[in-house]
C-alpha cells in the first residue's frame, strides 16, 4: 500500500511541476519590442580589447523597396559589454532594399554570448529588418527573428539576457513543490 501512495504522489508531484514549467514558458514573450531608456551612449568597456562582429541583416520581402532611413544597432551581452553602429545605411549602395542581405564589419569591446540587440530608425521611409544575425569571437552566432516594421526614433529589438540567466535556475514554485513533496514523503517512509 505504502508503494502505490509514494508512486501516486510521485506522479502528482510530477505534473505539478511539468504544469509549472509549462506555464513560466509560455509567458516569454520573443516578439520585438520597444525599449523607452535604452542608452545608445553607455557603454561599458570592461576590456580595453577591440573584436569584430559579422552583422548579417535580411530585409523582408515585405518591406519598402528601398530606404533612406537612418539604421543604426546596437547589441551586446549579459555581461554590461555593448557594441554600438550609429549608421549603418548607405541609399546609394543599396543597403536595406527589399528581399536583400547586407553584412556588416562592426568594431567593438570584446563580449561574451550576445543576448541583446536593439535597431534604431530614423526617417520616413519605413523598413522592415527579416533577421539580424551576429557573429562574433566569443560564443556562438545567434539570430534574431524580427519580420516586423521598425518603429521610428525607438530602439526596437530583443532582450534574452534575462532569459537566458534564469533558465539556469529553479523558479521558486518549484522548490516549493519539492519541499512539500519531501515532508509528505517523509511521513510515509
Amino acid at each position: 500500500m505504502k508503494e502505490v501512495l509514494l508512486l501516486v504522489v510521485v506522479s502528482l508531484a510530477f505534473c505539478l511541476t511539468l504544469s509549472v514549467s509549462v506555464s513560466e514558458s509560455q509567458s516569454v514573450s520573443l516578439l520585438p519590442h520597444a525599449h523607452e531608456s535604452f542608452n545608445f551612449s553607455y557603454i561599458k568597456m570592461k576590456n580595453e580589447a577591440s573584436c569584430s562582429y559579422f552583422v548579417v541583416i535580411s530585409t523582408s520581402c515585405s518591406s519598402t523597396r528601398y530606404t533612406r532611413d537612418q539604421i543604426s544597432i546596437s547589441f551586446g551581452d549579459a555581461y554590461g559589454n555593448q557594441i554600438n553602429a550609429p549608421r549603418l545605411d548607405d541609399p546609394s549602395s543599396g543597403t536595406f532594399e527589399s528581399c536583400s542581405s547586407d553584412t556588416f564589419q562592426i568594431n567593438g569591446p570584446c563580449a561574451y554570448q550576445i543576448c541583446y540587440v536593439y535597431l534604431y530608425r530614423s526617417g520616413s521611409d519605413g523598413w522592415k529588418p527579416d533577421t539580424v544575425k551576429i557573429n562574433g569571437n566569443s560564443g556562438g552566432p545567434v539570430t534574431f527573428y524580427y519580420n516586423t516594421f521598425i518603429p521610428r526614433d525607438t530602439w526596437y529589438g530583443f532582450n534574452l539576457c534575462s532569459d537566458a540567466a534564469s533558465s539556469y535556475k529553479v523558479p521558486n514554485r518549484k522548490w516549493l513543490l519539492l519541499v512539500i513533496l519531501g515532508v509528505v514523503l517523509s511521513f510515509w517512509l
